[in-house]
């Protein structure tokens, strides 16, 4: 799958996520969403490493080392 559709339907989930927690009316409810919340972010942050990993081999002329 595309890295870049995944970061993006990522970044949905964490938009809805945050919406439901705002919407949350006893503290097990926001609980919920928060860990859902920082488990996509988490999730995200995977890629972002990934991708900045990946940037300073990509078309800029350098040799890719893989």
């Amino acid at each position: 799958m595309d890295p870049e559709k995944m970061m993006t339907g990522i970044s949905k989930e964490i938009d809805v996520a945050l919406k439901a927690m705002g919407k949350a009316k006893t503290p097990e409810e926001k609980l919920m969403h928060s860990e859902t919340v920082k488990n996509l972010c988490e999730s995200l942050g995977v890629f972002l490493n990934l991708m900045s990993d990946i940037m300073p081999y990509d078309d800029d002329g350098e040799s890719n080392p893989f």
